[in-house]
């Protein structure tokens, strides 16, 4: 019955769930919630070896969405050897604006966040926070970019710094 039912993914799709990294959609499911039938898909998120299921209707709102094109994965790493600007505020204004961009979900959102905590990196130690926060936002531009890209975590990984230190 679900499989009969128009959904923006189907069923072995690759998806991008913001904060969290790549999934694939395991199910499409019907639920009853308080009476009526609902569609959620089922997507199980590698990175974090955990399964969320989120209702069709709510996908736009969460963010979730198609893994992007190779040429905007190429974009968003050519992207990181841009010049870095620094911007001049404290660590914790810092923090909040490169969380604001992760939530935004887009690739290039990402590899900002990436450049600039990376940049940052180099001059001074990062606190704790944003340390964890960059080493998410690397997962997550390795990630989408490998599967963007079909090439492998590693060899992403190398054209990722490759493109930081120029």
């Amino acid at each position: 019955m679900a499989s009969e039912i128009n959904t923006q993914f189907k069923i072995g799709e690759h998806v991008v769930y913001p904060l969290q990294g790549v999934g694939v959609v395991k199910d499409i499911r019907e639920r009853i919630v308080r009476d009526a039938p609902v569609l959620y898909y089922v997507i199980y998120i590698d990175m974090s070896d955990m399964t969320v299921s989120i209702p069709v209707q709510k996908v736009a709102e969460s963010g979730v969405r198609a893994i992007v094109a190779p040429e905007d994965a190429m974009k968003a790493l050519e992207s990181i050897s841009s010049k870095y600007e620094p911007v001049s505020v404290d660590w914790k204004a810092r923090y909040q604006m490169n969380v604001d961009l992760i939530k935004e979900g887009s690739i290039y959102s990402i590899a900002k966040v990436v450049q600039g905590l990376y940049h940052r990196s180099k001059v001074k130690e990062l606190p704790v926070q944003e340390r964890k926060l960059y080493d998410n936002a690397l997962s997550l531009l390795i990630d989408e970019c490998s599967y963007a890209l079909g090439k492998d975590k590693k060899e992403i990984e190398k054209t990722i710094f490759t493109y930081l230190e120029r």
